[in-house]
Protein backbone atom coordinates (compact mmCIF):
# COMPACT_ATOMS: atom_id res chain seq x y z
CA UNK A 1 0.00 0.00 0.00
CA UNK A 2 1.36 3.67 -1.11
CA UNK A 3 1.82 5.80 2.62
CA UNK A 4 2.48 9.47 3.16
CA UNK A 5 5.59 7.34 4.91
CA UNK A 6 6.40 6.32 1.08
CA UNK A 7 5.87 9.47 -0.09
CA UNK A 8 7.94 11.45 2.19
CA UNK A 9 11.03 8.66 1.34
CA UNK A 10 10.63 9.60 -1.97
CA UNK A 11 10.62 13.63 -1.73
CA UNK A 12 12.79 13.94 0.61
CA UNK A 13 15.94 13.53 -0.65
CA UNK A 14 15.78 16.09 -3.52
CA UNK A 15 15.45 19.16 -1.07
CA UNK A 16 18.66 17.62 0.33
CA UNK A 17 20.67 16.86 -3.08
CA UNK A 18 19.42 20.10 -3.85
CA UNK A 19 20.75 22.57 -1.01
CA UNK A 20 24.05 21.24 -0.82
CA UNK A 21 24.88 21.22 -4.84
CA UNK A 22 23.24 24.86 -4.50
CA UNK A 23 25.92 25.54 -1.72
CA UNK A 24 28.53 24.14 -3.85
CA UNK A 25 27.33 25.71 -6.77
CA UNK A 26 27.87 29.42 -4.40
CA UNK A 27 30.92 28.19 -3.19
CA UNK A 28 32.49 27.56 -7.04
CA UNK A 29 31.05 31.08 -8.03
CA UNK A 30 33.05 32.54 -4.77
CA UNK A 31 36.01 30.74 -5.71
CA UNK A 32 36.13 30.87 -9.53
CA UNK A 33 34.41 34.12 -9.94
CA UNK A 34 32.17 32.84 -12.13
CA UNK A 35 28.26 34.68 -12.15
CA UNK A 36 27.03 30.97 -13.71
CA UNK A 37 27.61 28.97 -10.58
CA UNK A 38 25.85 31.83 -8.64
CA UNK A 39 22.86 32.24 -11.18
CA UNK A 40 22.76 28.10 -11.03
CA UNK A 41 22.72 27.94 -7.20
CA UNK A 42 19.80 30.60 -7.14
CA UNK A 43 17.66 28.18 -9.65
CA UNK A 44 18.93 25.40 -7.32
CA UNK A 45 17.83 27.10 -4.23
CA UNK A 46 14.23 27.79 -5.27
CA UNK A 47 13.57 24.53 -6.64
CA UNK A 48 14.84 23.22 -3.21
CA UNK A 49 12.64 25.63 -1.07
CA UNK A 50 9.41 23.89 -3.11
CA UNK A 51 10.79 20.61 -2.52
CA UNK A 52 11.59 21.28 1.06
CA UNK A 53 7.93 22.66 2.02
CA UNK A 54 6.32 19.27 -0.08
CA UNK A 55 9.49 17.37 2.12
CA UNK A 56 7.83 18.88 5.51
CA UNK A 57 4.16 18.37 4.64
CA UNK A 58 4.57 14.54 3.98
CA UNK A 59 6.51 14.19 6.70
CA UNK A 60 4.50 15.65 9.04
CA UNK A 61 1.35 13.73 7.64
CA UNK A 62 4.01 10.59 8.11
CA UNK A 63 4.84 11.01 11.77
CA UNK A 64 1.35 11.65 12.75
CA UNK A 65 1.01 8.35 13.22
CA UNK A 66 4.07 7.27 15.48
CA UNK A 67 3.59 7.72 19.24
CA UNK A 68 5.01 7.52 22.28
CA UNK A 69 8.74 6.18 23.64
CA UNK A 70 11.75 6.43 22.12
CA UNK A 71 10.49 6.67 18.48
CA UNK A 72 8.54 9.69 19.60
CA UNK A 73 10.97 11.43 21.01
CA UNK A 74 13.17 10.96 18.00
CA UNK A 75 10.67 12.33 15.46
CA UNK A 76 10.14 15.47 17.41
CA UNK A 77 14.42 16.47 17.08
CA UNK A 78 13.78 15.45 13.34
CA UNK A 79 10.47 17.33 13.07
CA UNK A 80 12.21 20.38 14.68
CA UNK A 81 15.49 20.09 12.90
CA UNK A 82 13.15 19.93 9.40
CA UNK A 83 11.02 22.96 10.35
CA UNK A 84 14.41 25.02 11.11
CA UNK A 85 15.82 23.97 7.61
CA UNK A 86 12.75 24.72 6.00
CA UNK A 87 13.01 28.16 7.55
CA UNK A 88 16.38 28.34 6.55
CA UNK A 89 15.73 27.21 3.00
CA UNK A 90 13.61 29.69 2.23
CA UNK A 91 14.95 32.46 3.62
CA UNK A 92 17.91 31.61 1.44
CA UNK A 93 16.04 31.64 -1.61
CA UNK A 94 14.17 34.56 -0.50
CA UNK A 95 17.50 36.25 0.13
CA UNK A 96 18.96 34.81 -3.27
CA UNK A 97 15.48 36.07 -5.48
CA UNK A 98 15.78 39.51 -3.73
CA UNK A 99 19.45 39.79 -5.18
CA UNK A 100 18.35 38.53 -8.66
CA UNK A 101 15.41 41.53 -8.65
CA UNK A 102 17.10 43.93 -7.07
CA UNK A 103 20.10 43.76 -9.72
CA UNK A 104 22.07 45.84 -7.74
CA UNK A 105 25.84 45.02 -5.67
CA UNK A 106 24.76 44.67 -2.08
CA UNK A 107 26.97 43.44 -0.19
CA UNK A 108 25.31 43.19 2.98
CA UNK A 109 22.47 40.84 1.18
CA UNK A 110 24.85 39.06 -0.55
CA UNK A 111 26.67 37.68 2.94
CA UNK A 112 23.27 37.29 4.30
CA UNK A 113 22.43 34.84 1.28
CA UNK A 114 25.56 33.15 1.38
CA UNK A 115 24.87 32.53 5.63
CA UNK A 116 21.62 31.70 5.32
CA UNK A 117 22.71 29.06 2.55
CA UNK A 118 25.48 28.37 4.40
CA UNK A 119 23.39 27.08 7.62
CA UNK A 120 20.43 25.81 5.26
CA UNK A 121 23.25 23.06 4.16
CA UNK A 122 23.79 22.19 7.90
CA UNK A 123 20.68 21.95 9.01
CA UNK A 124 19.68 19.91 6.02
CA UNK A 125 22.36 17.89 6.65
CA UNK A 126 21.65 17.21 10.22
CA UNK A 127 18.19 16.55 9.46
CA UNK A 128 18.98 13.94 6.90
CA UNK A 129 20.94 12.37 9.60
CA UNK A 130 17.95 12.36 11.89
CA UNK A 131 15.76 10.90 9.48
CA UNK A 132 17.68 8.54 8.91
CA UNK A 133 18.19 7.61 12.57
CA UNK A 134 14.97 7.03 12.19
CA UNK A 135 14.43 4.62 9.79
CA UNK A 136 17.69 2.60 10.98
CA UNK A 137 17.31 2.79 14.26
CA UNK A 138 14.35 3.09 15.46
CA UNK A 139 12.88 1.27 11.96
CA UNK A 140 10.34 4.29 11.93
CA UNK A 141 8.33 3.40 8.63
CA UNK A 142 9.47 -0.30 8.05
CA UNK A 143 6.79 -2.80 7.51
CA UNK A 144 7.18 -6.21 8.52
CA UNK A 145 5.85 -8.87 6.84
CA UNK A 146 6.05 -12.69 6.27
CA UNK A 147 5.29 -14.50 3.07
CA UNK A 148 6.25 -14.42 -0.45
CA UNK A 149 7.50 -11.37 -2.16
CA UNK A 150 4.63 -9.74 -4.23
CA UNK A 151 1.89 -11.65 -2.32
CA UNK A 152 -0.81 -9.24 -0.89
CA UNK A 153 -0.62 -9.87 2.78
CA UNK A 154 -4.65 -9.02 4.27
Amino acid sequence: MFTATHLHAMIVHFPIALVLVAFVSELAGLFLKKNFYSQASLYLLILAALGAIAAFLTGDIAGSGMDGGTLQQALSVHEQAAAITLVLTIAAAGAKVALAFLKKEMRWLKITAFVLLFAAAGSVARTGYLGGQLVFKHAAGVELGIGSFGASQD
